[in-house]
């Protein structure tokens, strides 16, 4: 999960303030010098830091604050509300033309950043929105990168203009926008070549194609993982070429913070999405508060269900809860559930966006979720006939052996397998059923934190 060691800091700091029933200004001060700390350590710009710890304060040591009835909520809602101003306070969309003219969108951005990936998921997302979308390929250096956007283009149902290697960029880009107009096109995007270093050439070629090519949106592609690193980057290419705006990749990994949270204050540009995986369907538009509450442990549950919304079969999910409540849920239902989270992007990404859920806790369930482990699973699962699958009770010892013969395991496997989805069916029922609002939230949420209640 992303800014892992950002939020379990910040969690430490806030811990020693719930628990008072008064806050002194000493109390304040202490805390928020360990925040202080805490986003240096995120590589977060450290002017941005300054003036973030400075506002911060300035709200908190106020009366209303300290003679609060919960003053330590107080000051985690207050750095919940700055860091959210800190990132844009509201999502900005990208500024297209009516349906009836072209857009132009030009991508840059640092070699190794995912630009070429991110211009196919970004013509994918436009795409839904009802544009018909042509991919550029500007990139003319580097080796197979017209092919891998052809690639790209092609599962997300995209259209490709492609000159080959020998045209200049410059070249490709004016004759993609006058084909896109005459083809019916309303929506181009330019993927740029990057370079592993900013460099003059990358600069002035990119200032060639905005006075060839009327560029609606200049959109910046940087790696999140690069921290304060991307905030550089950005100045630079907005100092040298103008950007609009970001798109930050590489979210879904190791980021430590600093570069969600500093782009913004540094550069005064938005950050229009966010690459959360490494599939073409794995990029979000950037919430401030959706993105501050991951960072402070509160979640993302409004994410959570929009992924939910597009990836669930409602008659299927509500079937399976009803299973839940009766305790009728079988390993056909199990298996079945299991394709639905990964549509979601997996266990693992559903409970990094829920509420309390903690690395060490997000650590065990990795460990849990390892492929090997889940491909054993789904053998012993594969093994059983409809009738075991369907009813797990009738699995007596000779059905356990030939199980497990057929899946190739030792039968304390499937023994293990049956006992653990029995204590996860009683819990099913504990947390789906008797009318509980919100019953499979709250089975996730049992599920993370019983420990031994996964079924691998």
């Amino acid at each position: 999960m992303a800014f892992d060691s950002l939020t379990e800091k910040l969690q430490s700091v806030f811990k020693s303030l719930r628990g008072k029933g008064m806050l002194t200004e000493e109390d304040v001060k202490t805390a928020l010098k360990e925040v202080r700390m805490a986003l240096l350590e995120a590589d977060v710009n450290f002017k941005v830091v300054k003036r973030f710890v400075k506002d911060v304060e300035a709200r908190a040591i106020g009366q209303d604050v300290m003679k609060g009835l919960n003053p330590g909520q107080m000051v985690i809602k207050i750095v919940n509300e700055e860091m959210v101003k800190l990132m844009g306070s509201e999502p900005v969309e990208l500024k297209l033309r009516s349906a009836s003219q072209t857009t132009v969108l030009m991508m840059m951005g640092l070699q190794g950043a995912g630009k070429t990936t991110t211009a196919a998921k970004l013509a994918g997302q436009l795409k839904k929105r009802g544009l018909r979308p042509l991919l550029v390929a500007c990139d003319v250096y580097r080796p197979a990168a017209v092919e891998q956007l052809k690639v790209n283009a092609e599962k997300v149902g995209a259209d490709v203009f492609t000159m080959g290697t020998s045209k200049s960029p410059v070249d490709i880009a004016k004759a993609s926008v006058e084909h896109a107009k005459k083809s019916g096109f309303n929506l181009v995007v330019l993927d740029t070549a990057g370079r592993l270093q900013v460099d003059d050439d990358m600069m002035d070629e990119l200032v060639a194609i905005k006075e060839a090519v009327e560029i609606d949106q200049s959109i910046l592609v940087v790696d999140a993982m690069t921290g304060q690193e991307a905030v550089n980057v950005a100045s630079t290419f907005d100092e040298k070429v103008g950007i609009d705006g970001v798109i930050l990749t590489k979210m879904d990994g190791d980021a430590r913070g600093g570069a969600a949270l500093s782009v913004k204050a540094v550069t005064g540009k938005p950050i229009f999405y966010a690459g959360m995986g490494e599939k073409l369907s794995d990029l979000e538009v950037f919430y401030p508060d959706r993105c501050a509450g991951r960072i402070l442990g509160m979640g993302d549950v409004m994410t959570l269900i929009e992924k939910a919304s597009e990836a669930i079969d409602e008659e299927k999910a509500a079937e399976l809860e009803q299973k839940m409540k009766k305790a009728s849920f079988g390993f056909d239902d199990f298996l079945e559930s299991l394709n639905q989270m990964k549509k979601m992007g997996g266990l693992t990404s559903i409970l990094g966006m829920m509420p309390g859920v903690n690395s060490s806790q997000m650590s065990q369930i990795e460990s849990a979720m390892d492929d090997k482990k889940m491909a054993r699973l789904e053998g012993i699962i594969y093994s059983m006939t409809p009738k075991e699958r369907s009813n797990p009770d009738i699995i007596n010892p000779s059905r356990k052996k030939r199980i497990a013969a057929g899946a190739g395991v030792e039968v304390a496997e499937v023994n293990r397998l049956l006992k653990q989805f029995e204590q996860m069916r009683k819990m099913m029922k504990q947390f789906g059923g008797g009318g509980k609002k919100g019953g499979l939230g709250n089975l996730f949420g049992g599920m993370g934190r019983k420990k031994g209640m996964f079924p691998f």
